[in-house]
C-alpha cells in the first residue's frame, strides 16, 4: 500500500466553470470569475505562514545599472531571439502545438519536456509586458493561447508528445507529464496576474482538475510520477489565484510522494532514475541532506516550502531548514551552483544524473551546475527568505544571480551554457565535446536540451519582483539595483521611492523616499554576509544602528518625502579558500570582490600559457578596474600573476625547482567568461606563500 499523509481541509472546493478551448475563443474574455489578481510572482498576499511578502508583478522597474542592462538584454534580444528559436524549425515546441491540434502534420519534435519550457518563454513575456505595457507581446501570446487551447484533450489532458505519438499516458515518469503540467500552471496564474484575462488560467484549470481526478485517489502504482516537480509550486499558485482548495491538496499529495514506495525497479521508472535520484528513497519530512538530481531536488523543496506557506507544518519547514544546510554548506560552488556531477552515485549508491554527491567532493572541470538547477537554487531560496526573514537566503539569492545563473547567456543575449563548470583547460586529456547534448567548451546558440535558456530568461524578466519584500509594517530591499517602487504596504499604504546605485561595481546606494505614510514603518536593509563595514547614512548623519554582515539592518523611524537614505557597502578583492576537506581547491584560492566571483581566462594571458600554469601570490596587488566598453561594461580585476609552465611528461614526476614568470593580466567577473571565443578559464589556482 502507498503510504501518503494527507491533509483534511475543512471547507468543501470552490466550483470553477472550465471553458472547452475547441469550443470557445475566450481571447478577450475579462474577470469573468472573482478569482485574485493580487499578489507577486509568488502570490504571498493570502499566505499566513510568511514573515516577507512578495511585492505586486510591476511595481518594481529597473532603471539604471547592472540589472537594468541585462532587463534590457532580455527585452530586445534575448526573449525575441529565443521565440524565433521556439516558433522556427530548430525550437520545435510551438509547432507540436499545433500538431496536436490537428493543425499540422508531422512528428513531434525536441523532448519530451519541451512544452514546459514554451510555458517559460511566455512567461518570460508576460514580465515584459508588466514592465513596459507592449500590446504586441499580448497579442502574440493570445494566438498561441489560442492553438494550446486547440490542442488541449476534452478531458483537460495536455502534454504534446504524448499525445502526437499516441502514446499510453502516464507509462513512464521520462514523458515529463507532470513537468509540462507545473510549468503550465505556474505560466497561466501569471498571465491573469499581468493581463486579467481568463483564456490561458481556463486551460490550466481544465488540466488541473484532469490531474486531480488522476492523483487524488492515490494509487501506488501512481507515486513514482512526481518525479520533475514544477507541478508542486504550480499547483499552489493555481490555489492562490483560484482559492480553490483541491489543488493546495494535490500539492501535499505530490509533496507525501517522496519516499512513499519502495525504491525499487518499477514499469513506470528506468533503473537509472531509482532512489536517491528522485529523492524518493526518503520521505520529505524525514530528509537531512541533499540527493539525487539538482533540479527536480531544488523544484521539490521550492513546492514544499509553498505548500508550507500555506499549511505552517513544522515537519515541513524543519525538514527544508536540514536539507539546506546539506546542499548550501557541504554541497554548493563558490558560485552559488549545484550539482557537482553530470553522472555518479549517492551516498546510497542509487545511480544519479546531474546531480549533487557527497559533502565537500567539489570537482572543477568536471563540475555540472546546470544553469536550472542554480537559478532553481535561488527559487527555493527565495521562498525560504519569504518563509523565515532571514537574510542569508538573500545572500543565496544575489550569489547565484550574479554568478552561476548569469553565466548561462552570453553578453549579447543569444548564445548558452547548459553546464558550468569552474575551470575549462585544453591539451593531454582534453574532454570530447563534440558529441556532448548539455556540456561544451564555449557558448552555443542552441542546446538540443533547451530548458535552461527560457529558465534564465523568465528570471531576469522578473527579478525586480525580488528585490524588494513587504514586511509587516515596512519593506526590505533584498537586492541593490538602480530602480523605483511603488507599492501598497500590508497596511494599506502607499510607498514610493527611488533607488540608485552602481552595484555591483561599487557599494554606494542611494534609496531616496519619494512618498510615504505619516506613521513609522521600517526599512530592511539587507547586509551581505561578506560586507564588514558597511555603513548606513539618513540625510548625511550615520545612524547609530549595529550594522551585522548576514543580516537585515531595520530601520524604523518616521519617514517623510526626500529622506535620504545611503548605504556604503566595502568592495574589497577578497582571495578565499575552501574547507580543508575540498580535495579540488587545498592550496588553492578564488577571488571574489562583492558578490562577484572572478576568474582567469586564456585571452588574458600570454599566448600559449595553459591555465593550469597560472599560480597566484598572496602579496599580488589587486586592483578593480571599471572598464565600460569591455564584455558588457565589467569591472575587470588587475594584477600579477605568476606562471609555472609545465613541461614534464608523465601522471607522476620529481618535484623540480619552479622557474616563475610573472605577467600582468585581468580577471573578468566568472559570469562574463567564454564571450570572446573558446578559451581556457579557471576560477581557482595555486597559491604562492612569498
Amino acid at each position: 500500500m502507498i503510504k501518503l499523509r494527507i491533509i483534511t481541509f475543512s471547507a468543501l472546493v470552490l466550483i470553477f466553470s472550465c471553458t472547452d478551448q475547441k469550443k470557445e475563443d475566450t481571447t478577450t474574455k475579462k474577470l469573468a470569475v472573482n478569482y485574485d489578481r493580487s499578489g507577486g510572482i509568488v502570490n504571498h498576499n493570502s499566505s499566513p505562514h510568511i514573515k516577507l511578502k512578495s511585492i505586486e508583478i510591476g511595481d518594481c522597474k529597473w532603471t539604471e545599472g547592472f540589472w537594468a542592462d541585462k532587463f534590457k538584454m532580455a527585452e530586445e534580444i534575448m526573449i525575441p531571439h529565443m521565440g524565433t528559436l521556439f516558433k522556427g524549425d530548430i525550437g520545435f515546441a510551438y509547432d507540436n502545438f499545433k500538431k496536436a491540434a490537428g493543425l499540422k502534420e508531422g512528428e513531434a519534435g525536441g523532448k519530451w519536456w519541451h512544452d514546459g519550457d514554451f510555458y517559460k518563454w511566455m512567461e518570460a513575456n508576460m514580465y515584459l509586458y508588466a514592465q513596459n505595457g507592449d500590446e504586441k507581446l499580448m497579442d502574440d501570446l493570445d494566438e498561441i493561447i489560442e492553438i494550446i487551447g486547440k490542442a488541449q484533450e476534452e478531458d483537460g489532458y495536455l502534454s504534446t508528445h504524448v499525445q502526437i505519438k499516441k502514446a499510453k499516458r502516464w507509462d513512464n515518469i521520462l514523458q515529463h507529464e507532470l513537468y509540462n503540467c507545473g510549468h503550465l500552471y505556474t505560466s497561466a496564474s501569471i498571465h491573469y496576474r499581468v493581463t486579467g484575462k481568463t483564456n490561458f488560467l481556463d486551460i490550466a484549470i481544465k488540466n488541473a482538475n484532469y490531474i486531480y481526478s488522476v492523483f487524488q485517489p492515490q494509487k501506488p502504482e501512481m507515486a513514482r510520477f512526481g518525479f520533475n516537480p514544477s507541478q508542486i509550486m504550480g499547483l499552489v499558485e493555481l490555489y492562490r489565484t483560484t482559492k480553490d482548495k483541491k489543488y493546495l491538496e494535490l500539492a501535499e499529495i505530490f509533496v507525501n510522494m517522496r519516499g512513499s514506495v519502495e525504491a525499487t525497479e518499477h514499469s513506470t521508472v528506468p533503473y537509472m532514475f531509482i532512489g536517491d535520484h528522485n529523492q524518493m528513497r526518503t520521505p520529505l519530512r524525514e530528509a537531512k541532506e541533499a540527493v539525487g538530481h539538482a533540479v527536480l531536488a531544488n523544484y521539490l523543496w521550492a513546492g514544499a516550502a509553498d505548500v508550507y506557506a500555506e499549511t505552517g507544518e513544522q515537519a515541513i519547514i524543519d525538514a527544508l531548514e536540514r536539507i539546506w544546510s546539506s546542499a548550501v554548506e557541504k554541497k554548493m560552488y563558490l558560485t552559488g551552483a549545484q550539482g557537482q556531477t553530470h553522472h555518479g552515485a549517492s551516498g546510497r549508491f542509487d545511480m544519479v544524473h546531474e546531480a549533487f554527491q557527497e559533502d565537500y567532493l567539489m570537482p572543477n572541470s568536471t563540475a555540472y551546475n546546470e544553469t536550472c538547477a542554480n537559478i532553481s537554487n535561488a527559487m527555493f531560496n527565495y521562498r525560504l527568505l519569504s518563509v523565515k526573514g532571514d537574510a542569508k537566503y538573500g545572500d543565496i539569492m544575489e550569489l547565484v544571480m550574479y554568478n552561476s545563473a548569469l553565466v548561462g547567456i552570453s553578453v549579447e543575449g543569444k548564445d548558452y551554457f547548459y553546464a558550468n563548470p569552474l575551470r575549462m583547460n585544453k591539451g593531454d586529456g582534453e574532454r570530447n565535446y563534440e558529441s556532448a547534448t548539455t556540456e561544451r567548451a564555449e557558448r552555443v546558440p542552441y542546446i538540443p536540451v533547451f530548458c535552461c535558456p527560457p529558465n534564465l530568461a523568465r528570471t531576469i524578466a522578473k527579478l525586480s519582483g525580488w528585490a524588494y519584500s513587504k514586511s509587516k509594517n515596512g519593506i526590505a530591499v533584498n537586492l541593490y539595483g538602480g530602480n523605483v517602487l511603488e507599492t501598497v504596504l500590508l497596511d494599506g499604504s502607499k510607498l514610493k521611492l527611488k533607488q540608485e546605485t552602481n552595484y555591483p561595481w561599487d557599494g554606494d546606494v542611494t534609496v531616496t523616499i519619494k512618498e510615504a505614510k505619516k506613521e513609522k514603518f521600517e526599512i530592511l536593509f539587507r547586509i551581505p554576509e561578506w560586507a564588514e563595514g558597511t555603513k548606513i547614512m539618513i540625510n548625511g548623519t550615520e545612524v547609530d544602528n549595529k550594522i551585522v554582515p548576514g543580516t537585515f539592518a531595520k530601520i524604523e523611524r518616521l519617514w517623510k518625502a526626500e529622506d535620504i537614505i545611503t548605504l556604503d557597502i566595502p568592495m574589497d578583492i577578497d582571495f578565499i579558500e575552501g574547507h580543508p576537506l575540498i580535495e579540488e581547491v587545498r592550496n588553492q584560492v578564488a577571488i571574489k570582490r562583492g558578490p562577484l566571483v572572478y576568474c582567469i581566462e586564456s585571452p588574458d594571458l600570454p599566448e600559449n600559457t595553459k591555465i593550469l600554469d597560472v599560480y597566484v601570490s598572496k602579496k599580488a596587488e589587486l586592483k578593480a578596474n571599471h572598464r565600460p566598453d569591455f564584455l558588457g561594461g565589467v569591472s575587470t580585476i588587475d594584477g600579477e600573476v605568476l606562471l609555472r609552465p609545465d613541461l614534464a611528461t608523465g601522471m607522476y614526476r620529481k618535484l623540480q625547482e619552479p622557474n616563475w614568470k610573472k605577467t600582468e593580466t585581468s580577471f573578468v567577473p566568472y559570469f562574463a567568461w567564454s564571450n570572446r571565443g573558446r578559451s581556457e578559464m579557471t576560477v581557482w589556482m595555486p597559491i604562492v606563500w612569498e
